[in-house]
């Protein structure tokens, strides 16, 4: 069940990452991509784990990472 909600939520949240941005809404691009880590870490988790896919895994941490500085960037420091 939790991973057919993981299948469902990154292309959902992801893809309505890329519609914001698109429409001029970074701020609102960066929440939308914030919501979608989880399921990517996790998703990169299992990938690690079963395929030995770390490289995924690392790219996930960093990219929520740099997600948070952008997010901090246009709703706190704005």
């Amino acid at each position: 069940m939790l991973n057919l909600l993981v299948q469902f939520a990154i292309p959902i949240f992801t893809i309505s990452t890329q519609i914001a941005i698109a429409l001029k809404y970074p701020q609102w691009g960066l929440i939308i991509n914030m919501i979608a880590q989880p399921f990517w870490i996790y998703s990169a988790w299992k990938a690690y784990k079963q395929a030995g896919q770390i490289g995924l895994f690392i790219t996930s941490i960093i990219i929520t990472i740099i997600i948070g500085f952008g997010i901090i960037n246009y709703w706190i420091l704005k």
